[in-house]
C-alpha cells in the first residue's frame, strides 16, 4: 500500500506539472516539448501522518502521453473541453491510493482495510500573464468513501532563461465522508490503542514550489516541494501523530 501511494503521488505531480507548464509558457509549449509518448523515472520522498509510517524514498518509472488536449500518465487522465486565452476547463480522472491495511502499521491492527478508489471531476484554470489560479473538484466514483475533495491554488511562474519556477499557495477541502473514511475509527475497530473517532470535514492549507527545465540531459526535468498542514479533524485522529506533511518529487522524462 505504501509503494502504491508513492506511485500515485509521483504520477500526480508529473501529470499536474505537464498541465501547468503548458499554461505557464503559453502556446509555444509544444516547441519546448513536442506532443507524444513520454518515458522516464520519478523519485519521491515524503513523511506520512499515520502512526508507524516512516519516510519512504522509492524510484519508480514514469510513462505517459501528452497531446494537444489529452494527457495521460498511467491511470491519470486530463482532457481539455474548453479553452480561451485566459481560461481552461478540463475533465479529470485519477486514482486515490490513500488507504491502508493491517500490515502497513501497528496502529491499523484489527481495522478493516481502507481501499483505494477512483476519482473523477472537473477543473478550471485562470491564467493571466505569469499568474495562475487553479481549482478542481474530484468525487469518489467507486463509492469507497462516498466523498469528495476540492482544491484551489494560486501561483506565479518565474522565468530565468530555460529555467521555470512556480511558487504557490493553496487550500484543499476534504468533505466529512472522505475525512472519516481515511482517518476515522469505527465502533467495531476500538482497541486499547484506538478510541472511537468520527472525523469531520477538513480544510488544509498548502505552500509549495515547482521547478521545470527542458535543457538538462536531453530531456525534461521537474522538481517539486510541498508542505500541507491538516485541519483539526485529521490531526486529532487516533490514527495520526503528525499535523503536517512534506512531499518532495523529482521526475525526468523524454520522448520515445
Amino acid at each position: 500500500m505504501k509503494n502504491l501511494l508513492l506511485l500515485v503521488l509521483i504520477s500526480a505531480f508529473c501529470c499536474q506539472s505537464f498541465a501547468e507548464d503548458d499554461r505557464g509558457r503559453g502556446k509555444n509549449r509544444a516547441e519546448v516539448e513536442p506532443y507524444g509518448f513520454i518515458y522516464g523515472i520519478g523519485l519521491s520522498l515524503n513523511n506520512e501522518l499515520y502512526k508507524g509510517y516512516d519516510r519512504r524514498f522509492i524510484p519508480l518509472p514514469v510513462i505517459g502521453y501528452r497531446g494537444e488536449s489529452f494527457t495521460i500518465y498511467g491511470p491519470f487522465a486530463n482532457y481539455d473541453v474548453f479553452e480561451t486565452d485566459n481560461i481552461e476547463v478540463s475533465l479529470k480522472l485519477a486514482p486515490r491510493f490513500a488507504g491502508f491495511d493491517e500490515d502497513d502499521s501497528f496502529i491499523f491492527e484489527g481495522m478493516e482495510e481502507r481501499k483505494f478508489s477512483m476519482d473523477a471531476g472537473a477543473g478550471v484554470t485562470w491564467q493571466k500573464n505569469d499568474w495562475r489560479f487553479n481549482t478542481q473538484v474530484m468525487f469518489d466514483v467507486l463509492g469507497r468513501s462516498k466523498g469528495y475533495e476540492i482544491t484551489a491554488d494560486f501561483g506565479k511562474v518565474l522565468v530565468y532563461g530555460p529555467f521555470f519556477f512556480e511558487p504557490k499557495v493553496g487550500l484543499s477541502y476534504f468533505d466529512s465522508n472522505m475525512a472519516n473514511y481515511y482517518y476515522g475509527v469505527r465502533a467495531n475497530e476500538v482497541s486499547d490503542i484506538r478510541a472511537f473517532y468520527q472525523a469531520d470535514s477538513s480544510i488544509n492549507p498548502t505552500v509549495g514550489v515547482s521547478f521545470f527545465t527542458p535543457v538538462l540531459w536531453g530531456g525534461i526535468t521537474r522538481l517539486g516541494l510541498e508542505k500541507t498542514w491538516f485541519g483539526d479533524s485529521i490531526k486529532d485522529s487516533p490514527l495520526t501523530d503528525e499535523s503536517s506533511r512534506i512531499d518532495v518529487f523529482f521526475a525526468y522524462s523524454r520522448r520515445f
